[in-house]
């Protein structure tokens, strides 16, 4: 019996989608809770430096990824990170002291990076052009459902300041993916990868003035994400007081506006309007509304709920849109391209704690959401510079 191609695909498509949704739960259920656990062990400064060497390791690794490829194939790669992530993340679990805590630490949150780009090339290779926004929304909507939960579970798994039972989730989550990455892409044919150096890739990018432009805007959306990731929550916790069951309810209804937008947008932006304008639109309520929380210097569930959320409703937009513009124009013979485009999630790791130190000699805590605010408006003007793909 003949299969049809376009039923292929759709196996092939929501395949990845269960695939992307056990990895993003892995990668979620940690992240918020990441900066509290090390602080059990150490203070700030050291955990912002930690990060810091979590992005070099992250973009080191993004880097190799093109001739770890090319020798071994995406399949055999992602089953080998997996697999090396089982081991971390036991170590994790088990180990007590911080000097074997750190370095595995830094491994773990490095390799969630790159077990993520693996997917990546799985959905790349099962889509095609004419649909991309629609795929595009869908399997993120997946991924950020998943983002939805980690905190929500994370939080009901924090007892006192013992965080280990987040990491014994996450850990047990590793098994189901490594299971279903074998059983599902074991016949995964590799487009033929070409050959080409960082800096020709590099060199490429910059030459290309949509694919630079939404390079930039990308890190920016990073840099965003990032510096919420690390500092909102210790802000919310150790300035204003909030205990973590109420920081995780925040947090779940914060990400709500992912899995509600990302699937009509990307259909929208198929069908009927371009990227560029919902883009604007997804960095101007980000900017507004992340520069008003310095109003909120309070200790109200309520008033930082919605708050929180109004930021994410822009990101969201702002991230589908992105994601829609970059593989439009990219396809999935470049796995360069795409990496150098996943080293913005890391980089901005680097940028995020260097807004903080520099805006901290200028101004206080709670400013520094304005400044966050600022640079998230000043993205208008490479947002205007790239030109529409419709």
């Amino acid at each position: 019996m003949k299969h049809h191609p376009h039923i292929k695909k759709t196996t092939a498509l929501y395949t990845v989608g269960v695939v992307g949704f056990f990895s993003a739960l892995h990668a979620s259920l940690p992240t918020y809770f990441n900066s509290s656990f090390l602080g059990t062990f150490t203070d700030e400064r050291t955990i912002s430096l930690i990060y810091l060497i979590i992005s070099l390791v992250t973009i080191v690794g993004f880097l190799s990824m093109h001739s770890i490829l090319q020798k071994l194939g995406n399949l055999r790669t992602s089953l080998l990170l997996i697999i090396i992530q089982i081991g971390i993340f036991y170590g994790l679990i088990t180990a007590t002291s911080f000097d074997v805590i750190a370095p595995l630490f830094i491994l773990g949150m490095s390799i969630v990076s790159l077990i993520a780009l693996t997917i990546d090339i799985f959905l790349q290779r099962s889509t095609d052009i004419g649909h991309t926004g629609s795929i595009r929304g869908v399997f993120m909507t997946v991924i950020n459902t998943a983002w939805i939960l980690g905190p929500l579970i994370g939080g009901m798994l924090i007892v006192g300041n013992n965080y280990k039972g987040v990491y014994v989730a996450s850990f047990a989550l590793l098994l189901p993916l490594l299971y279903l990455v074998y059983k599902n892409f074991n016949s995964f044919k590799d487009a033929s990868y070409v050959n080409f150096s960082a800096r020709q890739t590099f060199g490429r990018i910059l030459k290309d003035r949509d694919i630079s432009g939404i390079f930039l805007i990308n890190t920016i959306l990073q840099t965003f994400y990032a510096w919420m990731t690390v500092y909102t929550p210790i802000y919310l916790h150790t300035t204003l007081g909030f205990n973590w069951t109420e920081i995780s309810i925040m947090f779940t209804i914060m990400l709500i506006p992912f899995v509600v937008v990302d699937a009509p947008l990307g259909r929208l932006a198929d069908r009927k309007w371009g990227e560029k304008e919902l883009l604007a639109i997804g960095f101007v309520i980000m900017g507004i509304s992340t520069g008003a929380l310095v109003f909120f210097g309070i200790k109200s569930i309520v008033a930082w709920t919605i708050m929180l959320f109004l930021t994410r409703i822009g990101a969201a937009i702002a991230e589908v849109m992105i994601e829609t513009y970059f593989f439009k124009k990219v396809d999935g013979k470049d796995p360069e391209v795409l990496s150098m485009f996943r080293i913005t999630r890391p980089l901005s790791f680097f940028i995020a704690p260097l807004i903080t130190t520099v805006g901290l000699v200028y101004t206080t805590e709670n400013y520094l959401f304005v400044v966050l605010g600022v640079i998230c408006l000043l993205t208008l003007f490479p947002i205007f510079r790239i030109r529409d793909t419709n």
